[in-house]
């Protein structure tokens, strides 16, 4: 159903299920969705493209190869490490496989895991970082007896990056440790990504190509891990289950040339992000919370988030709500990073909107 853009809709029947893509609508200024771009480079859609000619056939175990020894080089494992996912989500849906007794999920956090294990019946406790300690993760928090637990680095949406040390803190004979880097390749450099690390017993990391290849259509993506723990998670799977498109990009994006075109807009990305946070932070009343990830987490003056977030679709932009996401409220909205102009634009209206509620609120 496509909303006028003056209506931001009912509030989500399951707020777990709930994604910035809903928070948007045709016509938008959109910051509710992570993705970077309109569409995938030139090259890459080149790649696509002359793949075409091969969805005739059924995929083979030369393309799955080709795709996992692409992902294995350019992590520096062997490709019996490598999973081809129908993007990250799917990495998700498959943990019931490993039928965990006790899930502990860090909050706020990326709400799909919790929501698969939920309606699989696995019992999941929440694990919630504080603001006050600038979310971040304490792993003396989760429970000793939780034997899988799901991380996201960068989180999102706080945007913080927890160090690789303190992540691989929360593993132990026993647990399965699922790190979400869906936006790894976002920071600069990759400095705490456990994407190469052979070392963590039960260490399962997600990736995902959505975001920085404007993928989302698509959905592909991999999973990294013992051979043994992919076998597990892939228990069930149907034969064919990614499509020849989805290696291939997999494979493209993979490859040294996407790599370093990948960090170059990364560091794009961290010089926007620095600039859009200045300016967002400028704004009477906003509080940006610190963080390195493609998105901003904003606390608006409290009462004032929800009549706030409606001017600003009044206003034709769209952001992200973040009464969603266990551990936050309404007074927290999470906003793409942009290229200056456009981060301007949303200061600018974010301002407006903000003494437009507070008049309204003291008439």
């Amino acid at each position: 159903m496509v909303r006028d853009h003056d209506d931001p809709g009912p509030p989500p029947a399951d707020p777990l299920r709930h994604h910035g893509d809903v928070d948007t609508a045709p016509g938008l200024l959109d910051l509710a969705v992570n993705v970077q771009g309109d569409a995938p480079p030139r090259w890459l859609r080149d790649r696509l493209a002359a793949a075409l000619d091969d969805l005739a056939a059924y995929p083979t175990a030369a393309h799955d190869a080709a795709a996992r020894e692409a992902v294995a080089a350019r992590h520096r494992r062997d490709a019996a490490d490598v999973l081809v996912l129908a993007g990250s989500a799917e990495g998700f849906a498959m943990l019931p496989r490993l039928r965990p007794s006790l899930a502990a999920v860090v909050h706020p956090g990326f709400t799909e895991p919790e929501a698969v294990l939920r309606d699989a019946d696995v019992p999941v406790v929440r694990v919630l970082t504080d603001a006050a300690t600038e979310h971040r993760l304490d792993p003396a928090a989760v429970p000793a007896e939780a034997d899988l637990v799901v991380v996201g680095n960068p989180t999102n949406p706080t945007g913080v990056l927890h160090p690789a040390d303190t992540v691989r803190a929360l593993a132990r004979p026993g647990r399965t440790l699922i790190v979400d880097e869906a936006f790894a390749d976002a920071v600069p450099g990759e400095p705490e990504s456990l994407a190469h690390d052979t070392s963590v017993p039960g260490l399962l990391v997600l990736r995902s190509l959505t975001k920085t290849w404007a993928l989302a259509g698509l959905r592909a993506g991999y999973a990294l891990g013992s051979p043994e723990l992919l076998a597990r998670l892939a228990v069930g799977r149907p034969h064919w289950p990614v499509g020849t498109l989805v290696l291939e990009a997999v494979r493209a994006c993979s490859e040294p040339a996407a790599v370093a075109a990948a960090a170059d807009a990364a560091a794009r990305l961290s010089a926007w992000r620095a600039e859009q946070a200045a300016a967002l932070a400028a704004v009477p009343g906003v509080h940006v919370a610190p963080g390195v990830a493609p998105y901003l987490l904003l606390t608006l003056p409290c009462g004032a988030g929800t009549a706030a977030r409606e001017r600003l679709r009044t206003m034709g932009i769209a952001v992200r709500r973040g009464d969603t996401f266990p551990g936050l409220g309404p007074d927290h909205v999470r906003v793409a990073v942009r290229a200056p102009h456009v981060a301007a634009r949303l200061a600018d209206a974010l301002r407006t909107a903000l003494a437009d509620v507070t008049s309204e609120a003291a008439a």
